[in-house]
């Protein structure tokens, strides 16, 4: 039996450590919301004190619960208990997003020896909560289209002009599923692309009926064809699983590989299976075919490998993973994590890389502080 690397073990310790720290900013965030309700409500009486600790404690775990639930087992009241959940969870930021506000007015009366209604300062910070949580809800199952001009270098004359609608982050599963797709598809269809191009995560991660919930891939029209690259949640799901499901909807998949179609060289580079030797720079330049010289769109699903694509020689890059942070005010974290590129377009000489903030979501079923998009792009 051969001993375990020493490369194996910062991953062995890393995901339990990831879990407790995890579960840890959830207990805080709660208890930080609990406190809020104690003290702008005034309960005091122990009995209610309790009542209320217990109901978060419990939202706390009906989200863990979810989560394992979720990728075991279907059915309408799986589903409506993975919705519920989740929908908590952004509930709940938005919660102690809004009393933080609350406890900043209220400490800013005080130093004005002002003395408002600590009642209804804690009202206004759930009102405001609920009211942009109701927003989030309805905001994150209409995709926005956005539209973008981008120049290719040496660009063939019969491109120039012609669109690329580019998807990602769909998350097929035990809340986005073939109603919503389907829509997606008809929205698309009316842009007449040239190319679709999805960029990852079509997938929740969810066990289930793959072949189902892509079966509206099917009525997709575009004339040079669509094509996928993995995401991290197909190696969650299993790459062989995801291939298997889009085999019959006539999606072609790029697993690090480029095709040249009518002289644009599209280069698929599959997400980085857990395991899996290799840097991006050295898959990119084991491509058949790509040649650095020509006009080139990368599908990767994950804007961390800018650097290594523009030195490649790639022409404009399209990736999602980062959902804009998906919720206010996360957004400061993915900016911190990802810089410029954790949303939108970047110019950079003759490289371009976008980053879409995703068609579907992930968790919490809501989008504040941003919207889903449909992305599609004219070439020139």
């Amino acid at each position: 039996m051969r001993p375990r690397g020493c490369a194996e073990i910062p991953s062995v310790i890393a995901i339990p450590v990831f879990i407790l720290i995890a579960l840890g900013i959830l207990f805080a965030g709660h208890y930080f919301v609990y406190a809020s309700f104690v003290y702008f409500f005034a309960i005091t009486a122990p009995w209610e004190q309790a009542v209320l600790a217990a109901t978060f404690f419990f939202l706390v775990l009906s989200f863990i619960v979810a989560m394992f639930v979720a990728h075991r087992y279907e059915g309408r009241s799986v589903r409506a208990f993975y919705f519920g959940s989740t929908l908590w969870l952004g509930v709940g930021l938005t919660l102690l997003t809004t009393f933080s506000f609350a406890w900043t007015a209220w400490g800013a009366a005080a130093l004005l020896a002002r003395d408002p209604s600590r009642f209804e300062v804690g009202s206004i910070a759930v009102t405001a909560a609920l009211l942009y949580s109701a927003y989030g809800v309805a905001n994150a199952y209409y995709p926005r289209v956005v539209r973008h001009s981008i120049r290719l270098k040496h660009l063939p004359p019969s491109w120039r002009g012609r669109t690329l609608v580019q998807l990602s982050d769909i998350h097929l599963g035990q809340v986005i599923g073939t109603r919503f797709l389907a829509r997606v598809v008809e929205r698309v269809n009316a842009l007449r692309p040239a190319a679709v191009l999805i960029t990852g995560d079509l997938f929740d991660g969810n066990d289930g009926n793959l072949e189902a919930l892509v079966a509206p891939l099917q009525g997709l029209t575009a004339e040079q064809g669509v094509y996928f690259v993995t995401g991290n949640h197909e190696t969650y799901l299993g790459v062989e699983r995801a291939f298997a499901a889009l085999s019959g909807t006539g999606v072609r998949i790029l697993d690090n590989e480029c095709v040249n179609v009518e002289g644009l060289q599209l280069v698929g580079i599959s997400y980085l299976r857990r395991g899996s030797a290799g840097s991006f720079t050295e898959t990119l330049a084991s491509v058949s075919g790509f040649d650095s010289s020509q006009p080139s769109v990368l599908l990767y699903h994950s804007p961390s490998q800018i650097a290594e694509a523009k030195a490649s020689g790639i022409g404009l890059q399209l990736s999602g993973h980062v959902h804009q942070a998906q919720l206010f005010p996360l957004q400061f974290i993915t900016r911190l994590i990802f810089g410029k590129y954790h949303h939108g377009l970047n110019v950079e000489e003759d490289f371009t890389v976008y980053t879409t903030s995703g068609t579907g979501l992930w968790g919490p079923t809501m989008r504040t502080g941003n919207h889903p998009e449909i992305v599609a792009i004219t070439l020139s």
